[in-house]
């Protein structure tokens, strides 16, 4: 496997010489799939799901009964799609999620049972686990060249899209005095209508493997000796496993995963995505324990500067094989920070802008991890590298949360469990000098 250093000089020349019909078509690429992302992101109805909720279900039953579903079956079904996603080339993964959002919506709408509303909170765990499929579904249609700019408009996209998503489905509430049902409705048209977009997106074909060759191909160049097949049903058995699909991905990913760049970006992407989601889970309660203000414009104007940021990180020009562990470490460090400042401020104001700015700061690395990873690997791989990486995330935070907040563990209240998600990101600092010696390789 070419180190991504060499990649990048191979790489640069590419997009210089494109014609300008391949640049009109990269254009009209961008844009669609940028409005699907973003259309797949207006669901006005989402932040007003619990209170919807709790007007038609005691708080004992949405609490205990209903929204634990998710969680479990958020780790159940996420390891089966991110290993399904690479095999059936990302599209149908796309319509199985803006299937399941359609399921989701009809059963907020038409169910009235606490078993529907549990299957709504399976089919949502769906969706939420066949967002990988985007992330890597980009990549499969464009150059590596395009990568980086790939990455952040398609980030940017969906992050404007939550953010159209938060304040209509405020206005509508607040100014309109909409009904949290026709809100409902209203989002399901949004899902039916980007489903049918999902319809129109391309299908990738299926491309060679990372080592140039298909299945068969590799038969051929390392023809077993004396073409001795294995014998008895067993024998067959171990060949059929050793040449399936799935082995030879994960084969590849291990080889992969060599690379420092590549092992790098995915030690951050673990980390860092359980610390982030963690202070996203936990800042509301914070911000009742302060005071509670404008929670819902703190949350749109951070969203707002996450699109910015990523959005700009497509136009940074850097050496990125020589200078990606300075800017972990920099951007990580301004994190800890941050929540050491979030987590010990009395000011309601000091908060928001430390929670926009952590925010800010972790949506800028996401696509630039995003590009980096699959840069470093072909890209029949990205959405099982992508999946590892939530689902290892997924794992680290769920520990943490047993551990530190859960009734059966320490049982800790909301500033008292700082230390331990600084602790996270603080470890995240030193993190990259772990791979030091592979670093002096590339």
């Amino acid at each position: 496997v070419m180190p991504s250093s060499q990649a990048e000089e191979k790489q640069a020349p590419v997009e210089e010489s494109e014609p300008g019909l391949e640049n009109k078509a990269w254009s009209c690429l961008v844009f669609y799939l940028c409005f699907y992302g973003f259309m797949a992101q207006m669901r006005p109805g989402e932040s007003f799901i619990t209170p919807y909720l709790l007007g038609n279900f005691t708080k004992e039953q949405v609490t205990n009964e209903i929204m634990p579903v998710l969680t479990y079956s958020y780790l159940v079904v996420l390891v089966p799609i991110f290993l399904i996603t690479d095999y059936l080339r990302y599209k149908p993964v796309l319509l199985l999620q803006g299937l399941s959002y359609v399921c989701v919506w009809l059963l907020l709408l038409f169910g009235r049972s606490v078993l529907h509303m549990q299957l709504m909170e399976a089919f949502y765990s769906v969706t939420m686990a066949s967002r990988i499929a985007y992330s890597s579904y980009i990549f499969s249609l464009v150059c590596p060249a395009r990568y980086q700019r790939m990455a952040s408009y398609s980030r940017a996209a969906v992050l404007l899209g939550v953010f159209t998503s938060s304040v209509l489905g405020q206005l509508l509430v607040t100014v309109g005095r909409v009904s949290f049902t026709v809100l409902n409705y209203i989002s399901l048209g949004f899902l039916i209508f980007s489903l049918g977009l999902a319809l129109f997106l391309k299908h990738p074909k299926r491309t060679r493997m990372c080592g140039g060759a298909l299945p068969y191909e590799l038969d051929q160049m390392h023809p077993s000796v004396g073409h001795l097949e294995p014998q008895g049903k067993m024998g067959r058995l171990l060949r059929s496993c050793r040449e399936s699909f799935l082995v030879r991905m994960l084969h590849e990913v291990g080889t992969s995963l060599q690379l420092p760049q590549l092992y790098l970006w995915c030690l951050w992407w673990i980390f860092n995505s359980a610390g982030y989601y963690l202070i996203v889970y936990y800042v509301h309660i914070l911000w009742n324990v302060v005071t509670r203000v404008y929670n819902g414009a703190a949350d749109a104007a951070s969203t707002l500067l996450g699109a910015i940021m990523s959005f700009a990180a497509g136009f940074l020009k850097i050496r990125w094989a020589l200078w990606s562990k300075l800017v972990i470490a920099a951007v990580t460090a301004v994190q800890a920070g941050l929540i050491f400042l979030l987590y010990n401020t009395q000011n309601i104001w000091i908060c928001y802008a430390a929670f926009m700015v952590f925010r800010g700061a972790y949506q800028f690395l996401v696509p630039i991890a995003t590009f980096r990873i699959a840069s470093s690997m072909c890209k029949e791989l990205c959405a099982l590298v992508f999946g590892i990486n939530t689902f290892l995330a997924t794992v680290l935070k769920t520990c943490i949360t047993l551990v530190v907040s859960d009734k059966r563990g320490l049982f800790l209240d909301v500033r008292s469990q700082h230390p331990t998600i600084l602790t996270l990101s603080g470890a995240q600092i030193p993190s990259p000098w772990l791979v030091g010696p592979c670093w002096s390789r590339i």
